[in-house]
């Protein structure tokens, strides 16, 4: 399965759909996405992970590195999920304490504005 990755501008938000797996092999490709956003002044990022069908430890890492870098430009990122396999390993790791995480985007929108 492949990693399927836009982005969109959403008022002061930049949403980046991810789609696919996120793991050893495509990890990398979101990744050079966070950067590429973050050097773009993109600092307010909401990671929309609804199509997200795989999550390994990579992929975490990439999110974690995401948020360190999102934040050192005093800047958010946010997460949509809904799949409770995915939710799951935010949950056993702990993130759920460092991601905010919503249910939709228009959830993630809202609370974020």
């Amino acid at each position: 399965m492949e990693l399927t990755l836009n982005d969109r501008k959403d008022g002061d938000w930049t949403v980046l759909e991810v789609g696919g797996e996120v793991d050893v092999y495509t990890a990398p490709k979101l990744r050079e996405r966070l950067v590429e956003l973050v050097g773009d002044g993109q600092y307010r990022i909401i990671v929309d992970m609804t199509k997200v069908e795989f999550l390994d430890s990579t992929g975490l890492g990439v999110l974690v590195g995401g948020l360190k870098r999102i934040r050192s430009h005093e800047g958010s990122l946010a997460l949509v999920c809904n799949a409770e396999r995915i939710l799951k390993i935010f949950r056993i790791t702990g993130l759920t304490k460092v991601f905010p995480i919503y249910d939709t985007l228009d959830e993630a929108l809202q609370d974020a504005t």
